[in-house]
């Protein structure tokens, strides 16, 4: 068989690879500590769960339609009104089974040969593999030039060209639990007024899980930025939904027919009865995610404190997500063989910095969303291993 070339230039996500390592390790008797996957250990709210069972009991078991019931999408509209007072047509608004089609569906829009993307590295994985996909060239700009990971628009507006078609920006930021507030952002903003030739995708699907009662700084603060303006978000962070596939995209209207062909050519629609679990998780109490937060800062400042104590580690505070990025270059490793050390000789898995990107090549990423308890015994085993 011959396949066609871009399959090969598609990537992964290393936590694939370290998921299916602690299973066969865990198969073999050892017990491991797991701080990789990109998910709590708080359940979904109940009032999402059975609105779901409801739906299945009413006999909400068919197709709707591709870009999501109008229920949901209405919902989604009325959430980002009262969270952000941006009002948003729900024609613009596409109910997606996951987070990732809609960062799949935008740079496919705009990925060509000869045509630029921007995108953060360190960061979310897909993102350079899908570029890679469409045979456009992948322009990185390196977080990792500022210890605290934020984004920064003189670094970043510079490398745009008149070959750029798209901008992927994401914040609070995944691996490195980095947060840019919004004067830098307007500024972000600002400069990319002078670019209309560049779409942007926003990746916000961690902008409620902000620490410190810090200003949500999203780009629906921006509507000269409308119309080329693609913001994706979802259920899996803020409710803890990730095994859901639940997702929604916010996109210009001359893109909206494009995004329902794709999805008619993908996936058809999204499951029915969890569309009406959606609903309920938006309209809802959110006492769950008042508990997760106040929970997920004790658990932050536990695992930064245990991560400074170790000899060789330096670690900045997160001002979002669930994850801490640590730079272990003192160890004398680099995050490669610290991470495989620490799954084989500690039993805790953790991802190396390099699986999202190539400039980090000296740190890894661990996931706080677990018990204190487990936090406590992964720092143990780490310390006890660099002796």
């Amino acid at each position: 068989m011959k396949i066609a070339k871009n399959v090969n230039r598609l990537g992964t996500e290393a936590v694939y690879n370290i998921f299916a390592k602690t299973k066969k390790l865990a198969k073999q008797g050892k017990k491991i500590i797991d701080l990789s996957l990109g998910q709590s250990d708080f359940k979904s709210p109940k009032h999402a769960v059975e609105a779901t069972i409801q739906a299945l009991k009413d006999g909400h078991h068919g197709y709707t339609l591709p870009n999501g019931i109008i229920e949901c999408r209405e919902a989604v509209s009325r959430k980002i009104k009262k969270l952000y007072n941006a009002t948003i047509d729900p024609e613009r608004i596409v109910v997606m089974p996951g987070g990732k089609p809609t960062m799949h569906y935008a740079i496919s829009f705009f990925g060509e040969p000869g045509a630029e993307i921007i995108y953060p590295d360190p960061g979310f994985p897909i993102y350079e593999s899908m570029i890679n996909y469409t045979g456009a060239k992948a322009v990185p700009f390196n977080l990792t030039e500022n210890k605290d990971f934020l984004l920064n628009p003189n670094k970043i507006l510079p490398l745009i060209n008149e070959n750029t078609r798209l901008i992927i920006l994401n914040n609070p930021h995944n691996p490195t639990g980095s947060f840019t507030e919004k004067n830098t952002i307007d500024k972000l903003a600002e400069g990319l007024l002078n670019f209309p030739h560049v779409a942007i995708l926003c990746d916000e699907i961690y902008d409620r899980l902000i620490f410190d009662n810090k200003e949500i700084p999203t780009f629906f603060n921006y509507p000269d930025l409308y119309d080329r303006l693609i913001v994706l978000n979802g259920w899996s962070k803020t409710y803890a939904m990730t095994g859901w596939r639940l997702g929604w995209g916010v996109w210009p209207k001359n893109l909206a027919e494009h995004v329902f062909k794709f999805c008619v050519n993908n996936h058809s629609c999204v499951n029915t009865a969890a569309q009406y679990g959606a609903i309920a998780a938006l309209e809802g109490p959110e006492d769950h995610l008042k508990d997760m937060m106040k929970e997920f800062t004790i658990r932050r400042k536990f695992i930064v404190d245990g991560l400074r104590s170790l000899k060789g580690v330096e670690c900045s505070l997160p001002g979002g997500s669930f994850f801490v990025f640590p730079n272990i270059k003192g160890t004398g490793m680099n995050g490669e063989k610290f991470t495989e050390r620490c799954l084989q000789e500690a039993g805790v898995a953790m991802i190396p910095g390099t699986a999202f990107g190539k400039f980090a090549t000296d740190n890894v990423r661990l996931n706080f969303a677990t018990s204190k308890d487990n936090i406590s015994k992964a720092l143990e085993k780490i310390n006890n291993m660099l002796g």
